[in-house]
This record gives structure tokens, C-alpha cells and sequence, in this order.
């Protein structure tokens, strides 16, 4: 523990970034490759309309992620200001109360979702075929709902650590078992939609037993075998979490919103091409939450350590970084859409029609880097307010009317546009919050100097 807080409280912070952010990154990627996998696989390996039903029901995914984040966020900026603050109580607390909320939740989920699946569906426009595959996708995933939420949420503990190469060659392991059974239970096996969510459970269960096992052999601070729940630390792990799981629940409304706009003035081609679009968003905003991660240990243990400047030089860093690697990625799709399509999606007829609409959804996006960075710091130093602010803001209420309003006003072409014209306007917004929080740091800073100099 000594050794990982000096590092990250002391340490040079363009290594930190490299390696932080590297490691971050590899296992934020490994998570989206869960969902792109199968979205791939399906497409070809099954056809669009079964790829339109995992996509229509990709959305109603995130409810896990609700619960994983929500969990998993809390627990790790708590565990993070705990080992900057050498506060031993906390740590030996965090594990018990993730593993006890992950269990209640999941299975509220399962039951749940297995229940209203259908109707979730039919309310973002599935009907047919499509409507009939989601059902049976969603529903498999659902029941593997504990193994999904407490690999993810768990693996943001040992992040929250400083240890990102472990957190990654877990994830790692099960994204590789997931891209080896996919092709088996959709094709070999012949169970099509229902076997890419097959594969994902089976995937996460092997990780979620890895998990436990690491905590187990005493690889971590933490130690299955000194588990203690603690009732006081909830209300901190729900308020800290809860801005991220917001994010989540956000985009499931903003994605359900997508889809329903389409459903209404585009048809069911439209449907595949929002349905490949926004998982390419998601697959690319992922490397971004990796140096999100790298970010949090950082902030948290020098938050927690009241090294105040380097808070600020930390984010100002990973900011800049972020802004860079994610403008690699956009010039990519601005560039070469046609193949970036071509990869999920067969029919040429398709591609053409809608190369131009994907290039309107991306047109800002550079501008998440900082975004993200913004709602990482605020989770980190324990303001999730702000980090959900930022959160509605971007995915809601913004976002719904100006989706509503250009559809409206220039057709179909307004619905891909409205995500770039909404993140233009929080990324002033994040901005602004971030040098007022700063201002309040610079001034805490220049206090306490001050008593230090008069007490001397």
C-alpha cells in the first residue's frame, strides 16, 4: 500500500499518465469489446436484423452498468482517499459493502428485467422479428447479471488501488474468452442472437471467479477474509457513485430517445445504421474512461493527501492527453466512414446511404476528452453532484430538446447532429466548473501555506 501511495502522491506525473493510463485504457477497451463483439459477430455471422436486435437492445445493457458503476465508482474514490489519508479502518471496510450492494441490486435487476423485457422493446420501437430476438438476448443477459456487476464493479477497486495492470489482465481474460465463444454458441452451435449473450455470461462468470480468487490470495489490500460490512460508508458510495451510474441511466434514455426518433422518421435501415453508430460511440468513448481511471487514484490519493497543486496538474494533464488520443480516433471516422461501417455491416446500400450521418454524430467529439476528465475529478474528490450535473446535462436536458427541436426542423439529419451540438455546449459548461473548483483549491492552498509560514 506504502509503496503504490508514495508513487502516486510523488511521483512524475507524465509516468503516472503512461502508466495509469495505458493499463486503463487496455481494460476499458477489453469491456467495450464485450458488447462490440457480439454486435460484430451477429452482423455477420447472422444477419442486419438480428444485429438490430442486439442493438435496440444494447441500451437496456446499461442498467448493469448502472449498477457496476454505481458501486464500483463509489467504493474506488472512497478507497483511494482512504490510502492517501493512511486510513486503514476504511479499506478494510470498502470490500464487504461492494459485494453485499452488487448481490441485492443484481438480482433485483434479474427478476426485473427478465419480467419487462418485452415491454422495454416495444417501447423503443421493436416489433417483429427484431422485437422477438431482443427479448431473448436481453433476458440471458439479465440472469448473468451478479458475474457482470461484480467483476466490473470490483475490478474498479483494484484500480482504485493503483494497480491497473492486474485490473486489466483480468478484464483481458474475459474479453478473450468472450471473442472465442461468440463465433462458437452464434455460429457452430447455431443459437444465433441468443448465443452472443450466452458467450458474454460465460465470459464474465470465468472473470468474476478470477476476481474473486485475486482478492482471495492476497494480491490486494483488500482480503475476502476480513470482510466487514459498514453501514456509515453507503451514503458516500451512493452519493459519489450515483453521479456515474446516472451516466449510464442517461444514456440508456438518451439511446432509447435515438431509437425511437428513428423508429418514427427513418425505418428499419436507419435502425442498423444508429444501432452500428452508437456503438462505435461507446466503443470510442471507452479509451477515454480508461485514462478517466488512470486519472482517479491520482486525484483521490492527492486529494486525500491535500497536495492540491498536483490535483490540478493531474487533471490539466490527462485532459490534454485524452483531447489528443480521441482526436487520432475522430480523424479516423471523419476520414474513412465507409470502412468503419463496413465492418459491422454487409449491405452496401446501407453504408452509402448513411457514411454522412455517422460523420455528423462524431463532428465535435474531440471535445469529451475533457468532459470526462472534469466528471472523473468531481467523483474523486467526492462532489458527485457536479459530475452529475454535467451527466443530465449532456445526456437529457440538453440533449432531448435539441434532438426533438433539429429533427424537427431539418428532418432525420437533426437526430444524428444533436449528440455534437449538445457536447459542444457541456464541454463550455465542464470547463467553467473546472476553474471554479480550481480557483476554491488554489485558495485552500495559498490558507494553509500562510498558517504554515506563521506557525514557523
Amino acid at each position: 500500500m506504502n509503496k503504490n501511495r508514495e508513487e502516486l502522491i510523488n511521483g512524475n506525473m507524465f509516468t503516472l499518465l503512461l502508466k495509469l493510463s495505458i493499463p486503463g485504457i487496455i481494460g476499458m477497451l477489453v469491456i467495450g469489446l464485450y458488447n462490440l463483439c457480439d454486435a460484430i459477430f451477429v452482423g455477420k455471422l447472422v444477419g442486419e436484423t438480428a444485429l438490430a436486435a442486439v442493438s435496440i437492445s444494447s441500451p437496456f445493457t446499461f442498467i448493469n452498468n448502472c449498477i457496476a458503476v454505481l458501486v464500483g465508482v463509489g467504493s474506488s474514490s472512497i478507497l483511494s482517499r482512504a490510502i492517501g489519508a493512511k486510513d486503514d479502518k476504511v479499506v478494510n471496510e470498502i470490500l464487504a459493502n461492494l459485494i453485499l450492494s452488487v448481490l441485492v441490486l443484481s438480482l433485483t435487476v434479474t427478476v426485473l428485467g427478465c419480467f419487462f423485457s418485452e415491454n422495454l422493446l416495444r417501447f423503443s420501437g421493436a416489433k417483429g422479428e427484431i422485437l422477438q430476438s431482443g427479448i431473448n438476448y436481453l433476458r440471458i443477459v439479465y440472469i448473468g447479471s451478479f458475474f457482470v456487476n461484480f467483476s466490473q464493479s470490483a475490478n474498479m477497486l483494484i484500480r482504485g488501488e493503483g494497480k491497473m495492470k492486474e485490473a486489466m489482465g483480468i478484464m483481458a481474460l474475459g474479453a478473450v474468452l468472450n471473442i472465442i465463444l461468440d463465433p462458437i454458441f452464434i455460429k457452430t452451435l447455431n443459437f444465433g442472437v441468443e448465443g452472443a449473450a450466452i458467450a458474454t455470461v460465460i465470459a464474465q462468470i470465468i472473470q468474476a471467479l478470477v476476481t474473486f480468487m485475486y482478492f482471495k490470495c492476497n494480491k490486494s489490500i483488500l482480503s475476502v477474509t476480513k470482510l466487514k460490512f459498514a453501514f456509515d460508508l453507503m451514503p458516500e458510495i451512493l452519493s459519489v457513485g450515483g453521479s456515474a451510474a446516472m451516466m449510464q441511466l442517461m444514456y440508456l434514455v438518451q439511446q432509447t430517445a435515438l431509437y425511437k426518433l428513428i423508429s418514427i422518421y427513418g425505418g428499419d435501415d436507419q435502425l442498423v445504421l444508429m444501432g452500428v453508430a452508437l456503438r462505435i460511440l461507446m466503443f470510442t468513448f471507452i479509451p477515454i474512461w480508461g485514462i478517466g481511471q488512470g486519472l482517479q487514484p491520482i486525484v483521490g490519493m492527492n486529494f486525500g493527501a491535500k497536495k492540491y497543486d498536483r490535483v490540478k496538474d493531474a487533471v490539466k494533464i490527462f485532459s490534454i492527453a485524452s483531447t489528443i488520443f480521441i482526436g487520432v480516433l475522430w480523424g479516423f471516422y471523419m476520414l474513412k466512414p465507409r470502412v468503419v461501417l463496413s465492418w459491422f455491416i454487409n449491405d452496401r446500400t446501407i453504408i452509402e446511404n448513411g457514411y454522412e450521418f455517422f460523420r455528423l454524430m462524431f463532428l465535435t467529439f474531440p471535445v469529451s476528452g475533457l468532459i470526462v476528465m472534469s466528471m472523473t475529478f468531481f467523483q474523486s474528490i467526492g462532489k458527485g453532484g457536479k459530475s452529475a450535473l454535467i451527466t443530465v446535462l449532456k445526456q437529457v436536458i440538453l440533449f432531448m430538446p435539441i434532438a426533438i427541436i433539429l429533427t424537427k426542423i431539418i428532418g432525420i439529419k437533426g437526430t444524428w447532429l444533436a449528440s455534437s451540438v449538445t457536447d459542444a455546449i457541456v464541454f463550455v459548461l465542464s470547463f467553467v466548473l473546472l476553474a471554479i473548483e480550481f480557483k476554491k483549491l488554489y485558495d485552500i492552498n495559498s490558507s494553509e501555506n500562510q498558517n504554515i509560514t506563521y506557525i514557523k
